[in-house]
């Protein structure tokens, strides 16, 4: 049983101002469906065209195979879905049905998949049969005998044909009449659950409610003006709050279009971009790094892109003037899975502030900056930023514990992360309190990292921190001081000890320095600011210069 946290008072006053209502996102669905049935929704780099009528039809053929299986209203639908179109018609088909959609990154393997599943225990787990030369199928068939909870497994097939007796999309959507019946779902119900990793090494499941992500998307689109006529292009991971709440449901609630690209190919994506004649993106910033570095390298443009949104680490003003020799305006935002964007820079501004700030928050959210007894700081001094608003997550599905560790009794939601405020009222976040590793938009634990590390051979003691790379906003490093009598270690000897441990490549550090011993407090904790100072002076850099939360 989902256990949500709304703090009654806010919840009368969104709905009072008109920030949460009675309405679904089913309910934008079936607007949106009814007024643009012709017009194109999802286009995706396989070549996948699907108008709004058309994911309609399918969405609803899912949705009778859906309940015919045993999926009834509240229940959970896993799934680890590529960057796909198929991700839109799973989607609203359990719109449809009333259930809980867990969307899991394709790049979990087993041991991660395993924990999310016995955790949300959902009745229908969904996968590709094989995707980027892994063969999903045979595992996820196995779960069906190991997991009581588990009723079925639907397959996607579009790289290989299936090989169990599972069912696939294709095969549901052939055989099944539309649902004509839909669920009746309250706006404040659970709509969500978008997997997170917290400071601690415990994963967790963050609960969004319909009234969450409405009031954010529909803030969206209309602070950055919007309309039906935009094309957005979406190449980050639909399990992400950037790729489902910016990429499908956004565009969903106004009638634009979204292109979608299951792999980052960056000369690929710059073509894309220009044929589909997208006018706006959403990613992190190594998305916008390798398309500015593309631009520079051949001479091409983007003819119809006006702004770009950025997120995952600071956005220096060099790379703003950069974007802009080619018409695009580069926007800093900042967010979390749990208070997802409500900082962003505005495109009109993003030239006059040049970097300097990473935004102002969105209308009906409200933004502090804190010490550490909870007291508001002055202008110009550092706290930790924390936020309150309709679009902040309901709790996670770890339990109450974690979630009262995260949002307190008042409904602020503490990011962990450190930031300044200024006199016309702009945040820049300058840090964090949370040990965790920004590389690429995507949030690493360092103690998780660091535990991969144990019972190497030739290590006595290590520890892992992000190391400043102007690409991925950080990657990973490790420090290690060697047993007595190693005479010589390097990366590679670390990475086939992980190799061998079948520790997942995302995983794996990219630099190793070596040290005769960590520097450590009195209580003997690492100090590992010691390391940051330490790691940019060997890389010719005049001060640490730590990645920012990620967008999602």
């Amino acid at each position: 049983m989902l256990q949500a946290k709304i703090q009654e008072s806010q919840k009368r006053m969104y709905y009072e101002k008109g920030y949460w209502t009675e309405k679904t996102m089913l309910d934008y669905w079936q607007d949106t469906v009814s007024q643009y049935p012709n017009r194109e929704y999802i286009t995706d780099g396989r070549g996948y065209r699907f108008t709004y009528g058309e994911i309609d039809d399918m969405s609803s053929r899912l949705a009778s195979f859906l309940r015919e299986t045993g999926v009834g209203q509240g229940d959970i639908v896993a799934c680890q879905v590529p960057v796909w179109a198929e991700f839109a018609v799973l989607a609203m088909a359990c719109l449809k049905v009333g259930a809980v959609l867990n969307p899991i990154s394709v790049t979990y393997e087993q041991r991660d998949l395993l924990y999310f599943l016995n955790l949300h225990q959902p009745v229908l787990f969904v996968c590709p049969t094989w995707f980027r030369n892994h063969e999903f199928e045979s595992g996820a068939v196995s779960l069906l005998g190991d997991m009581p909870f588990l009723k079925q497994v639907l397959l996607l097939d579009h790289n290989k044909p299936k090989t169990s007796d599972c069912p696939t999309m294709q095969e549901a959507l052939d055989q099944y009449p539309p649902l004509e019946q839909w669920a009746k779902t309250s706006a404040d119900d659970v709509a969500i659950l978008l997997c997170t990793s917290g400071s601690t090494g415990v994963s967790k499941g963050a609960m969004l409610t319909h009234n969450n992500i409405i009031f954010s998307e529909r803030q969206f689109n209309l602070e950055l003006g919007l309309t039906k006529d935009d094309v957005m292009f979406m190449p980050s991971p639909l399990n992400h709050a950037t790729g489902f709440q910016h990429g499908i449901i956004a565009t969903m609630m106004m009638g634009a279009r979204v292109v979608l690209q299951q792999k980052f190919i960056v000369s690929e994506a710059v073509d894309l971009m220009n044929r589909e004649q997208c006018t706006y993106s959403m990613g992190a910033t190594t998305f916008i790094y390798d398309i500015l570095k593309e631009l520079e390298e051949t001479g091409k443009e983007l003819k119809y892109l006006r702004f770009y949104l950025c997120g995952g680490a600071p956005v220096p003003g060099s790379m703003v003037q950069r974007a802009w020799e080619y018409g695009i305006l580069l926007c800093e935002v900042y967010g979390s899975t749990e208070s997802t964007p409500h900082l962003y820079v505005p495109p009109s501004e993003t030239l006059r502030l040049n970097g300097t700030v990473s935004g102002r928050p969105v209308e009906g959210v409200e933004v502090r900056v804190i010490d550490a007894d909870g007291n508001d700081v002055g202008i110009g001094e550092e706290g930790e930023e924390i936020s309150r608003g309709p679009n902040v997550f309901v709790g996670y599905t770890t339990g109450m514990n974690a979630t009262n560790c995260a949002i307190d009794e008042d409904g602020w939601f503490h990011s962990g992360d450190l930031c300044v405020k200024n006199q016309e009222g702009f945040f820049r976040i300058t840090g964090r309190l949370k040990d965790i590793i920004i590389r690429g938009g995507e949030n690493l634990n360092a103690n998780q990292l660091d535990e991969n590390l144990e019972g190497c051979p030739q290590i006595a003691e290590h520890t892992v921190i992000g190391m400043p790379d102007p690409r991925m906003g950080e990657r990973i490093c490790a420090y290690v001081a060697l047993k007595e009598g190693v005479e010589s270690f390097c990366l590679e000897d670390l990475l086939e000890y992980l190799k061998a441990r079948q520790i997942p490549k995302w995983q794996w550090p990219e630099r190793v320095e070596i040290i005769d011993a960590l520097p450590r407090t009195d209580s003997g904790k690492i100090k590992k600011y010691v390391l940051r100072k330490d790691i940019a002076k060997r890389m010719g850099l005049s001060e640490p210069q730590g990645a920012i939360a990620a967008i999602g």
